[in-house]
């Protein structure tokens, strides 16, 4: 069985700790790899090398630092196949997920690739009498990023590219289910000529997460999984003093009005609550279509969408829609929100439950599942599922609809489709979630503009990748001077104000 190891000083080292957790295929059942969970002493140490390898790579220009993110970028599209592959096994997302999750990491080192403007300050001349102003960006020092399972590639990404390439060093601890992906990312960019210990990749469980936050050399954190963890190191963040963001869960509604196109919102629909095996925070897992008639026609034009979706490994010789849930664990999670949904009277259109696949009945899978007549008091509602389940609350009129969005804890995406100009732009005008679709089922925002939720699903006052990453990984330093001059009002030189 493989063994991996931590990235510390541009190499790979072994764990000392003696403790390791499995790295399971979710396509399969079986255990492909052990990593090792880090010491304090090790994660103290990490940390320590990388405070050294910052002094001088903090004090390398801009566009230097940013000559890296360019081979980092030009190394990451040569490696995208082999990358796509690393997340597919560890996650079990379709090939093709892969690459996504791969490219939509890349555009952010893409976009870091124009560091030096991001980092310009601001220059006042002659504020007051003889007085100029400016203003100056600077790396925090020593930065930490804690990454999910979900996006192995993507989530990595967007925290080391803008992180690095603003001066800083970071420690990167990737899920414990999925790490691969970071440590090949760690080798390419050292490869792309980042300095030994301005990376340092340290696996570990909880453990690892609380040494990071109570090491005082980390100035900030960057935190990607569920609602209760995001919240859990917001706050011990905080109490140390440190800048953290930290994104949660969601509940990603939509809104489905009358004079909508039910084609396109059914197909929009079975991709954006059945991709990824619904384990995107992104995930439409909610349709809200308005009056009686949209729902009936919704449902109708979805049951043979999904009953077409077929379910399998990375590897299978056919084209298929989504793999499996990431553990055993997390199927018989969502096996269990969608049996108490029956339970508390919901209509069950499909049901995925028990399903089994030929070759692979080890494997992680759930089938595709709908409800409909879902209600807020639902458990199937209340939590995140975080699987390929979909569930349609009915709605009689657009108000309805919209206060049922804004009513719910999260606030991550949320998105309507309508053929009505004033309908859409009044729903962005006042829903109060982070990214809005319109017309548009996952909302992610391109790299150049910025990610994050509202409400419980996100903390802290700075949202991940475009300009906010660089003004959440820096801090300004703000100078006013005054130089004498030697010349005086009439004209004549004053050779005394020059001693």
């Amino acid at each position: 069985m493989q063994e991996l190891t931590h990235f510390i000083d541009g190499a790979h080292v072994k764990g000392t700790s003696g403790r390791f957790t499995n790295v399971m295929n979710p396509a399969t059942g079986e255990v492909i790899a052990k990593v090792p969970l880090a010491t304090v002493d090790e994660l103290n140490h990490a940390v320590e090398r990388a405070a050294e390898a910052q002094v001088k790579w903090g004090a390398t220009n801009p566009q230097r630092r940013a000559r890296v993110m360019m081979k980092f970028g030009a190394l990451i599209n040569e490696h995208m196949d082999e990358l796509a592959e690393l997340v597919s096994k560890e996650h079990g997302k379709t090939l093709p997920d892969g690459r996504g999750d791969v490219q939509r990491g890349l555009e952010v080192v893409e976009v870091c690739m124009g560091a030096p403007h991001m980092l310009k300050g601001e220059y006042m001349n002659d504020g007051g009498p003889g007085i100029d102003l400016y203003s100056m960006r600077q790396p925090l020092g020593v930065v930490a990023g804690i990454t999910p399972f979900n996006f192995p590639a993507m989530i990595p990404l967007w925290k080391m590219a803008p992180a690095l390439a603003a001066g800083n060093a970071m420690i990167l601890k990737p899920s414990e289910r999925c790490p691969s992906t970071s440590l090949r990312l760690a080798e390419l960019i050292k490869e792309a000529g980042l300095p030994d210990g301005v990376l340092q990749v340290v696996n570990g469980d909880k453990e690892v997460v609380d040494a990071i936050l109570d090491n005082e050399t980390v100035q900030a954190v960057g935190f990607v999984g569920s609602t209760p963890i995001a919240q859990y190191i917001y706050g011990r963040a905080a109490t140390n003093g440190k800048r953290a963001q930290c994104f949660g869960g969601a509940k990603n509604h939509m809104i489905i009005m009358p004079d909508a196109d039910m084609d396109k919102a059914a197909d929009a629909l079975v991709g954006a609550g059945f991709g990824a095996a619904g384990e995107r925070c992104m995930a439409i897992s909610v349709a809200v279509p308005v009056g009686e008639k949209t729902a009936d026609t919704l449902i109708e034009k979805l049951i043979p969408r999904i009953e077409k979706l077929k379910v399998g490994p990375y590897t299978s010789e056919d084209e298929v829609d989504y793999g499996p849930v990431i553990t055993a664990a997390a199927k018989e999670r969502i096996e269990g929100l969608i049996s108490s949904g029956v339970e508390q009277g919901a209509t069950l259109v499909k049901d995925g439950r028990g399903f089994s696949l030929q070759g692979y009945e080890e494997g992680f899978y759930v089938g595709p599942t709908l409800f409909d007549n879902v209600t807020a008091d639902m458990d199937i509602y209340k939590e995140e599922v975080f699987g390929p389940v979909l569930s349609q609350v009915r709605a009689e009129t657009y108000e309805e609809a919209l206060k049922l969005t804004m009513d719910n804890q999260y606030g991550n995406g949320t998105s309507i489709f309508t053929a009505d100009g004033d309908t859409a732009r009044d729903f962005a005008n006042r829903v109060n979630v982070g990214m809005v679709g319109i017309n548009f089922p996952i909302p992610v925002p391109l790299s150049y503009f910025t990610f994050g939720g509202w409400k419980k699903s996100a903390f802290g006052d700075l949202n991940q990748y475009g300009p906010d990453a660089f003004r959440f990984y820096t801090k300004t330093k703000t100078v006013t001077a005054r130089w004498f001059s030697g010349i005086k009002e009439g004209g004549e030189f004053n050779f005394k104000a020059m001693d």
